[in-house]
């Protein structure tokens, strides 16, 4: 992508946070748990509650739900990106939630939304990006998984610890309480690629880029269908793409982009679910 372009996106995006962060916070208002911002179709959530180290508390996943379904249907959103403001991406839940003073409907309340938000972030119809930048630890982990795509810097660690405070956070290895070095994460799968830490945002901004430039109806069939089929069987697996494949043919955005590869052109894209007539 062009430097020129990039500058731009990094202009919107700061002027963006700065009024967003304005106006969440206010006179003798606290600040958002996150922040939410968005231009030419990246929409960038930011986990903003670095004192308590990005802890996932009830209110924390339930703004941040917020945010992930805020017009979630517009063709102006292509991608989303979970960033994080301070050292510490995410230290996962915010274990005073869960201590005896809260009683069990509370502590199930907690599971369930981030049972909840984990899910959401698959079933939604774009790419979303984790660029984590700082410590990922149990659930902030389990976040860091959940997404489409992982850019993690050179400095990032991330660890399942729960069971030295007696809670299980890693299977099979429950007896462990782990901590994965960025190289064995990315061997893994944890996390798609790892940059130096100055270069963590052109990266993911360069990844955003190569979204936006796709059709969105054609990234929503391909996401969805990614996902069902890893709950089947080989041959059912096979039998369902098969079928998606030929729908996928019936799109406007599918002939689209057959005839402008034909025709030598860029293709123009619709982003709709619509069939070509």
């Amino acid at each position: 992508m062009a430097a020129a372009a990039l500058w731009r996106l990094r202009r919107a995006f700061t002027a963006a946070f700065s009024s967003a962060a304005a106006a969440a916070a206010g006179p003798g208002r606290p600040e958002k748990l996150t922040v939410r911002r968005q231009a030419e179709g990246v929409r960038n959530i930011i986990l903003n509650n670095p004192r308590r180290r990005n802890a996932l508390s009830l209110s924390m996943l339930q703004s941040l739900r917020e945010d992930l379904l805020h017009d979630v249907k517009s063709k102006d959103l292509r991608v989303i990106i979970i960033s994080a403001e301070g050292p510490v991406f995410c230290s996962g839940h915010d274990l005073k939630e869960l201590s005896s003073e809260d009683d069990v409907k509370h502590h199930s309340q907690v599971f369930e939304m981030c049972a909840e938000v984990m899910t959401l972030i698959q079933k939604l119809p774009v790419p979303v990006i984790a660029k984590v930048n700082g410590l990922a630890t149990a659930a902030g982990c389990q976040l860091v998984a959940s997404c489409d795509i992982a850019v993690a810097s050179e400095k990032s660690q991330f660890a399942t610890p729960g069971v030295n405070i007696g809670l299980f956070c890693s299977t099979p290895a429950v007896a462990l309480g782990r901590s994965l070095p960025r190289k064995e994460a990315l061997m893994h799968g944890l996390v798609s690629k790892v940059v130096p830490e100055d270069k963590l945002e052109e990266e993911t901004m360069k990844i955003s880029q190569k979204i936006c430039e796709s059709s969105k109806s054609v990234l929503a069939l391909g996401k969805a269908t990614f996902y069902r089929q890893m709950a089947q069987d080989l041959d059912t697996a096979y039998k369902m793409t098969t079928q998606v494949m030929v729908d996928n043919l019936t799109l406007r955005d599918g002939q689209e982009g057959i005839e402008a590869f034909i025709q030598k052109r860029k293709p123009v894209w619709s982003h709709s679910q619509d069939e070509k007539k």
